[in-house]
């Protein structure tokens, strides 16, 4: 039974801690043993929010240290190119293009990177290795869905790849989250991101 160390990284309001969860209750579903930890920024909505699953037959930390990460989900562009650090040799990122301008940017403690995606392309090539980068816009995908709030699942959908799960269990897993309308979109969502990674 193979495991894997998974880093979701966004801005508060963007379901970071949701998309966690839901991989969380796939994995716990599907026998593994479940770690979860999370780390919010200067505020809940605008800061910068990272969500650590741990899954395998045996999981003893909630936390992922510097290069074992193997499946690295940035709901935006600074957000994940903050935590590319953490992949492993052959690890996989997922990100949304869809820039945000965190907290940090708005108050002037930084500048947003000119060229983010470019960075990102580099930093995952030498750290993860060649073709570990997908980047998407999923917010474009999650208004195609029906609501915007759907970005989470986009991008799960896009992971699968990357995932030991099959689509099924991911979307018992959702409709068991989210009742009536917002099921459907939100399986919507989840079938548009693993579309685009294809």
């Amino acid at each position: 039974m193979t495991g894997l160390d998974i880093i979701i990284a966004g801005v508060g309001g963007q379901g970071v801690l949701l998309s966690g969860r839901i991989i969380a209750v796939v994995a716990l579903a599907a026998g593994y043993d479940v770690k979860q930890s999370e780390v919010h920024g200067m505020a809940q909505r605008g800061g910068s929010v990272v969500s650590h699953v741990r899954f395998r037959k045996k999981v003893c930390s909630p936390t992922i240290t510097r290069g074992e990460c193997g499946l690295l989900i940035g709901f935006e562009p600074v957000e994940a190119l903050r935590n590319v650090h953490f992949l492993r040799e052959g690890g996989s990122l997922v990100c949304n293009t869809r820039k945000i301008s965190t907290l940090t940017v708005s108050i002037g403690a930084e500048e947003y990177p000119a060229d983010v995606e470019r960075e990102i392309n580099s930093r995952v090539c030498r750290v993860a290795g060649p073709g570990g980068a997908l980047l998407i816009d999923g917010t474009s995908l999650a208004i195609q869905a029906g609501d915007q709030r759907t970005l989470n699942l986009v991008l799960l959908g896009a992971a699968m790849k990357a995932l030991p799960f099959s689509p099924g269990q991911v979307e018992a897993a959702i409709k068991k989250t989210f009742t009536g309308n917002m099921g459907n979109l939100n399986i919507k969502a989840f079938r548009l991101g693993r579309a685009a990674s294809r």
